[in-house]
């Protein structure tokens, strides 16, 4: 992966005029948004109270714009955004991956900021005419809400440009950037930029449509990130599936055919076939009623006998599952599934006491259920071999 973003580096740079100049893109951005905020609110006349309120809700409402146009858009080719979808996915994704998600050269910030003229289109397609409209009911509120169409760009414009700093910077290491700068990296790797963390400056979309992916960070002095002293909530639920226990384990180890029977999985990016120890992978689920994303990493499999694997997501969720399986009768096997997980944070722990806990143990019991019918059809039994008659 870093040889092949290096080498789409090479071939963007070249590409770029040599006339470029990045302060005079973002010092025309900068000043342009500015003198559209200053004539709106020249027009501002005794604001009262209630009218304020056009701020935050103008705010709100452009950053579930931003959210929209960067999921729907960026990154899902539509025939009106074939352009954007170009800029955004082929150019941006490509020149910036974990790992190399900061700029090198001043010409980089061609693939950093959007199109010079992009706010002048902005400005005179969307925000003058949202203007026009509201002024002919309040004058205040319309200058108000407008301006705050700008504001919301230039703070897009400037947070995104910070989240490709070093992280060494002075403004990188401000903590609302550098937690939003990880956010936003997370963002970039292949497996998450269709599906999480859309949000730059404030990621509220994010977490009301559950896309925000906020795993807890790792501390350094422990491979294994932070060690937690929550108990963790256990459960356990077994089933007797009429298949051999290596072909049921491998079924069940198989995460890409999570979805198949486990109606808390929604998605799983990941390698096909049973996975070993070492092995990560991705899942998005849906489970105690909220939506959320894994990463997982195998820590064991002995085919036939047992295989656990652990995850870490949202809200400093930790999560270890266990497959175990026993023999019974010829090509009958006990499936034994032991759940164990635990929250960080002390409201999701009230959640789950109050709610989470109750939904994910039904929901475990159901998987099971899925899994037996399930892997009968999947799993073919061997013929029996026939009976010799008499030679």
């Amino acid at each position: 992966m870093r040889a092949t973003t290096q080498h789409f580096r090479e071939q963007y740079r070249a590409a770029v005029s040599p006339r470029y100049n990045p302060w005079l893109h973002g010092g025309f951005v900068l000043g342009y948004g500015l003198l559209c905020v200053a004539l709106l609110y020249s027009t501002l006349e005794r604001v009262r109270p209630l009218e304020w309120l056009a701020v935050p809700v103008a705010l709100l409402l452009f950053n579930l714009c931003i959210y929209g146009v960067h999921r729907w858009l960026g990154h899902y080719k539509q025939p009106f955004g074939r352009l954007f979808y170009a800029r955004h996915t082929g150019d941006h994704h490509s020149f910036f991956a974990p790992g190399l998600m900061t700029y090198e050269q001043p010409k980089d910030w061609r693939v950093i900021l959007f199109p010079a003229w992009l706010i002048v289109v902005h400005s005179l397609l969307f925000t003058l005419p949202l203007w026009a409209l509201l002024r002919l009911w309040n004058g205040n509120v319309a200058a108000l809400f407008a301006s705050c169409t700008v504001i919301g760009y230039l703070a897009y414009e400037t947070f995104h440009a910070c989240e490709h700093l070093p992280a060494s910077h002075p403004l990188a290491r401000l903590p609302w950037v550098r937690q939003m700068r990880r956010l936003h990296e997370l963002h970039h790797r292949r497996e998450l930029m269709q599906t999480r963390n859309f949000n730059i400056v404030l990621p509220l979309m994010d977490w009301l449509f559950g896309t925000l992916y906020w795993p807890p960070e790792e501390c350094s002095g422990s491979a294994h990130g932070p060690v937690s002293s929550t108990p963790m909530t256990r459960m356990q639920h077994q089933i007797d599936i009429p298949r051999s226990i290596a072909a049921t384990l491998a079924y069940a180890a198989s995460p890409r055919r999570w979805p198949e029977w486990h109606p808390s999985s929604l998605k799983v990016v990941g390698d096909e076939g049973p996975l070993f120890a070492g092995q990560g992978f991705e899942e998005d689920i849906h489970a105690g009623g909220r939506r959320g994303h894994l990463s997982w990493r195998v820590e064991e499999y002995l085919p036939g006998y047992r295989w656990r694997a652990k995850a870490r997501g949202d809200h400093g969720l930790e999560l270890q599952l266990t497959y175990e399986c026993q023999p019974l009768a010829a090509e009958h096997t006990r499936f034994v599934r032991t759940l164990e997980y635990r929250f960080d944070t002390w409201l999701m722990r009230l959640g789950n006491q109050l709610l989470f806990k109750r939904r994910i143990e039904q929901e475990s019991a159901a998987s099971l259920l899925a899994l037996c019918e399930r892997a009968k059809q999947a799993i073919v039994r061997p013929l029996a071999h026939p009976a010799r008659g008499p030679s």
